[in-house]
């Protein structure tokens, strides 16, 4: 029997009265097709409810459920490839007629394709390959029927897309330096600066910008050997990062020296960050004292994690470290947007807008 809650039986009634809806719980126990759960309590109202019940079911529906019941655990034994996990669905029979279908293409493909395996492809092109459904990993429920079968995105040899990198390249010339940017007003700021004729970036001749997006960048790096142009990718190049000073902004650098560090030696932009840094604190200590001074500093947001920094933090002189820490510590952070570019040094010439 299946157990069913009063608020599923009086649905379609969720607008009727309460008499009504009593008066139509009393009629389907009268007829036999529900038994109130003792064990589940009353809502506690006049008369009062049983909150659950059992449904019950004719005795030639119930044979039939209990055939088909044994029909599927057999299938699920002895019908389907071996690399399909079979423990939850014996536990959950009624998840495994919900999910069979795709079970039963992933089977099919497993027997018939497997050596397609061997090759990664993208998210999507395996959906479709397996499932006839380019987002059914992505988008709807394919990772958890993926669970349910203990087949791993790993075991279906796949790799996540991600958005090309952006970014603007003023000289072709190598050995270059290039400067990732966590944000896009900070990227368009720059990249007008260098169209502009302006002169070295806090002193760094830099070559190529790279808008890193946020996060994305963690993503999206994954493919920077492989399509961009060899003049950003030269082996002599330097690459430096530069975003907010928040715990994020340190985690996405330090994050992305983790995964591509053997690759790609990345430092952080010190000069942007020392710029930024006293930029704001020289702001405040002439307003007021800098305890009271970094109250005007907008909070960090919420569960930001307060892991690592020591491999940012590395890179810079302990006054300045400590200047930087001071403005963590009070919960606040500074955005990289406070660097404008009248921040930055201009050589003769006017932005023409492009």
């Amino acid at each position: 029997m299946k157990r069913i809650t009063l608020d599923k039986l009086t649905g379609k009634l969720e607008k009727a009265s309460y008499q009504t809806q009593y008066d139509h719980i009393m009629s389907l126990i009268r007829e036999g097709r529900i038994k109130p759960v003792a064990a589940s309590g009353k809502n506690g109202k006049k008369p009062a409810l049983y909150l659950e019940y059992w449904i019950t079911e004719p005795e030639e529906e119930q044979k039939e459920r209990l055939e088909r019941l044994r029909l599927l655990k057999e299938e699920l034994e002895y019908g389907l490839s071996p690399a399909i996990g079979i423990d939850y669905y014996v536990s959950h029979p009624e998840v495994y007629e919900a999910e069979r279908s795709w079970v039963l293409m992933m089977d099919r493909y497993l027997k018939n394709c497997r050596e397609k395996l061997r090759t990664e492809e993208s998210m999507n092109e395996r959906s479709f390959e397996i499932w006839g459904r380019e987002k059914f990993l992505k988008e709807e429920q394919g990772k958890t029927v993926c669970r349910h079968m203990g087949i791993s995105m790993e075991m279906l040899n796949i790799y996540d897309t991600s958005e090309p990198l952006a970014y603007y390249s003023h000289t072709k010339k190598v050995p270059q330096n290039l400067l990732i940017i966590e944000n896009k007003d900070t990227f368009y700021t720059m990249r007008r600066h260098l169209i502009s004729g302006g002169g070295p970036i806090f002193g760094l001749e830099t070559g190529t910008l790279i808008y890193g997006a946020g996060k994305q960048i963690l993503r999206s790096f994954r493919d920077f050997s492989l399509c961009m142009e060899p003049y950003i990718t030269n082996s002599g190049n330097k690459i430096y990062y530069f975003g907010d000073l928040d715990y994020e902004g340190i985690s996405i650098y330090e994050d992305l020296c983790g995964r591509f560090g053997r690759e790609w030696v990345i430092e952080p932009f010190k000069a942007a960050y020392i710029a930024m840094t006293e930029k704001v604190l020289n702001t405040l200590t002439v307003q007021d004292s800098l305890d009271s001074g970094l109250c005007s500093l907008p909070g960090m947001k919420e569960k930001q994690s307060r892991r690592g920094g020591d491999l940012f933090f590395g890179y810079f002189e302990a006054a300045e470290q400590e200047k930087m820490k001071a403005v963590l510590l009070a919960g606040k952070y500074i955005p990289q947007e406070c660097l404008t570019i009248s921040d930055l040094p201009m050589r003769p010439g006017d932005y023409d807008g492009t």
